[in-house]
């Protein structure tokens, strides 16, 4: 097989574009130690990046109109009562997934 070389160097580049964001800031980062107030607000980034993706999915499940979409808070009361009761990632996810399937 042939790999033309605009193509190989479009994937490369992609490549590129995709690692400097994310090895930069711990290249950067990890030279540093960060203040205790910084370190303790960066902990809740994910969490709220995860609320956010999730606060979307639930109330504008067609991205168009404020409706309450039963199939999805039914699933995160599922995940979140599994998940409090079990602290089992896995638990977590099927419990999830499983009641969401179920009602969808």
């Amino acid at each position: 097989m042939e790999i033309r070389p605009e193509f190989l160097s479009l994937v490369l580049a992609c490549a590129l574009v995709t690692a400097v964001p994310r090895v930069l800031p711990l290249v950067l980062l990890s030279r540093f130690a960060l203040p205790g107030w910084l370190a303790d607000w960066l902990r809740f980034v994910p969490v709220a990046v995860l609320a956010a993706l999730t606060a979307i999915e639930v109330l504008m499940p067609g991205g168009k109109t404020l409706v309450l979409h039963t199939p999805s808070l039914a699933g995160i009361a599922a995940a979140f009562a599994v998940a409090v009761a079990t602290r089992s990632l896995l638990g977590t996810v099927a419990a999830g997934v499983a009641l969401y399937w179920l009602l969808a």
